[in-house]
């Protein structure tokens, strides 16, 4: 047999071999088909060139059709037919689709209505919202981007990786490019807002432990403490938060440890409520234990919060203080006043909001200075906070009550001496000054003696 034959006049029906002519191919034919089927592919199996799709946008809203040999488009909105002719060019479907009543209200409709989300079982995305508009939205996906950034610990140069750009725009044509710049502004956005969440929890939280640790980091050769929150939420579940990650230069001393941990404390707004604190047995947290207990046993407020009674005179007196001691000239003219006056003393102390103990000290020595007050406003027009002669004297019987606990804490917190046995007669000291107050005549302090009652009866 010639090869250069083999593809010609194939033969279809079993010959004998001994008959099969020069120029014609010998097909073996199965024997054990019994339906005498052949070897022919299915039309299945065969294959196709895929028809071209159409990739005008302006399809989208079109069915086409043919009728006679002729080629016609059909608006999905409005059902008007328009002629495509031989070209099959799209100008006419544009023309249509921008100016299609039926397809603009349809639009308005959609961008009203929102989208159902169906949840996946395992619930891998809570953060999806079951209803959602279909509308792109940039400032969304900048969100998504930078938690998928903070989740897994991605440089903010992958959102600038022309492959993923091409990937996005490829499904979402109005995605925009994020640079580096903007990825990072993101994230500190998106701490932001957690922050202020987690903040938010905190307000109903009672009593937070906290747990530090303090490392060097290898490949920035800083060295950080890390400070976490323990608490239970109100579903009795153990929660821990990281709340602060504080770089600390070294020698690392205690005082430093003991400004940094409070400093955060402070700007969670939990400085009143820490319950324990756990540290390694380094020396320098020796150091700072002291100095935090100390810092922590004063914060606490007063029994009951007796200064909130007085909260606007104190605000008033508070300002007064910082108006003149923010200026060297105000001192000096307020120092004047005082000596003319013969009031011996001349400087005013500030005081710290969250230790009542600093209030009642910056109260009493403001309260010397009753009468430099008024005479300081006439002689500088820009004071306007100074407080009435009613002011004065509600903050004056607040101090009185106020110096008993003053005193009592000076007591019981020493550390120079044993103070086991003073706390109980310090208390009872407490105790009968309550009782004598709780029917005071002005109705402000024998409110204040009540809630400060209650809360030390409990």
């Amino acid at each position: 047999m010639n090869p250069g034959n083999m593809m010609t006049n194939p033969i279809t029906q079993s010959t004998p071999l001994g008959n099969i002519q020069e120029g014609q191919e010998a097909v073996v034919i199965d024997d054990n088909n019994e339906e005498g089927e052949n070897d022919k592919l299915d039309e299945d199996d065969e294959f196709h060139i895929p028809k071209r799709n159409k990739t005008s946008e302006a399809w989208e809203d079109f069915n086409e059709f043919e009728e006679n040999g002729n080629y016609y488009a059909i608006c999905r909105y409005c059902n008007k037919k328009l002629s495509r002719g031989k070209s099959k060019q799209t100008t006419s479907l544009w023309r249509h689709r921008n100016s299609c009543p039926s397809r603009k209200a349809s639009l308005r409709q959609a961008a009203q209505q929102t989208k159902l989300n169906f949840q996946p079982a395992d619930d891998a995305f809570p953060s999806i919202p079951p209803l959602h508009t279909g509308k792109f939205d940039m400032e969304k996906m900048r969100e998504a981007a930078a938690h998928w950034i903070v989740m897994h610990e991605h440089p903010f140069t992958i959102l600038e990786e022309e492959g993923l750009n091409i990937f996005l725009k490829r499904g979402m044509p109005e995605w925009q490019k994020i640079i580096r710049g903007v990825a990072k502004n993101d994230c500190v956005a998106v701490y932001e807002l957690e922050k202020k969440k987690l903040k938010k929890k905190l307000r109903n939280v009672k009593k937070v432990s906290l747990t530090t640790d303090l490392w060097k980091s290898k490949n920035q050769k800083i060295e950080y403490m890390v400070i976490i929150g323990h608490w239970i939420d109100s579903d009795w579940k153990l929660q821990k938060r990281v709340l602060n990650f504080v770089h600390i230069p070294p020698p690392r001393r205690g005082v430093e440890i003991a400004a940094s941990l409070f400093k955060c404390v402070k700007d969670w707004g939990i400085e009143q409520k820490i319950h324990t604190i756990s540290v390694d047995n380094a020396s320098a947290n020796d150091v700072a234990i002291r100095v935090l207990r100390d810092d922590f046993s004063r914060s606490k407020k007063l029994l009951g919060g007796g200064l909130s009674e007085i909260a606007d005179i104190v605000n008033k007196i508070r300002d007064s203080v910082d108006f003149v001691n923010r200026s060297e000239t105000r001192l000096l003219l307020f120092a004047e006043i005082a000596q003319q006056l013969q009031i011996p003393g001349k400087k005013l102390l500030y005081d710290c909001r969250t230790r009542w103990n600093a209030t009642f000290e910056m109260l009493s020595c403001a309260m010397k200075f009753k009468d430099v007050f008024p005479r300081f406003q006439d002689r500088d027009p820009l004071y306007d906070s100074c407080p009435a002669y009613e002011d004065w004297e509600k903050a004056e019987k607040v101090c009185s009550v106020l110096e008993k606990f003053w005193a009592a804490t000076h007591v019981i917190s020493g550390s120079e001496y044993p103070t086991s046995n003073l706390f109980l007669q310090e208390a009872v000291k407490i105790k009968k000054l309550l009782d004598s107050r709780e029917n005071d005549e002005n109705d402000f302090i024998r409110a204040m003696i009540r809630k400060m009652k209650a809360k030390f009866d409990k």
